[in-house]
Formats: structure tokens, C-alpha cells, sequence
């Protein structure tokens, strides 16, 4: 059972790895393009072979993404450099407002 189930995560892991997914942001936006440009015809393929009577009105259309991975990712990266590097100073303002405090209460 412990097989089974490294061996589907392993291969979850390489076709994930295969497709894009793991690399850069703009990786990871074509294989999302490739997804809404394969999934529709693959579903009425599918409904076909299975005998479904699917109309193409019933379908669902694929959502638009107006979402730049990479865009988010940077913003990502940049507040938390940003965050990193005021700790330092942030920690001495508090530090310096927690002495005060205490301070005040030992009077």
C-alpha cells in the first residue's frame, strides 16, 4: 500500500515536472493556456466514447485568466525581502517599547 501510494506521487511530482508546472512563472502560465486550449474537446471527446449526449451549450466555458503567475510571484518575493529587511529595526522598536512598558509597571 505504502508502494502504491509513493509510486502515484512520484508520478503526480513528474508529470507536474513534465508539463511546467514547477518552473518559472511563465512556464507554469503556457501550461495553463495549453490546459483551457485542450480540456474542452477532450471533455466532448470523452462524452462521445461514453455514449453522453453533451451539448455544447451545456458545457461550461473554460474561466478567463487575466493572472500573471510570474507578477505575483515577484510581488511575492518583493514584500517579503521587504519584510526581512526592516526586522531588524522593527525589533529594536519593539524591544525598546516593551522596556518601556515594563519600566512604567515597576514604578
Amino acid at each position: 500500500r505504502f508502494l502504491v501510494k509513493g509510486g502515484l506521487a512520484g508520478a503526480a511530482v513528474y508529470v507536474a515536472y513534465d508539463q511546467g508546472l514547477l518552473g518559472s512563472g511563465i512556464e507554469g502560465a503556457e501550461a495553463l493556456k495549453k490546459v483551457q486550449e485542450t480540456l474542452p474537446p477532450t471533455i466532448q471527446e470523452w462524452t462521445n466514447y461514453l455514449g453522453w449526449e453533451v451539448r455544447a451549450a451545456q458545457l461550461p466555458s473554460t474561466p478567463k485568466f487575466e493572472f500573471s503567475f510570474s507578477d505575483s510571484w515577484n510581488k511575492g518575493v518583493h514584500r517579503a525581502m521587504s519584510a526581512l529587511s526592516v526586522a531588524p529595526t522593527r525589533a529594536c522598536e519593539y524591544t525598546m517599547e516593551g522596556w518601556k512598558y515594563v519600566k512604567d509597571l515597576v514604578k
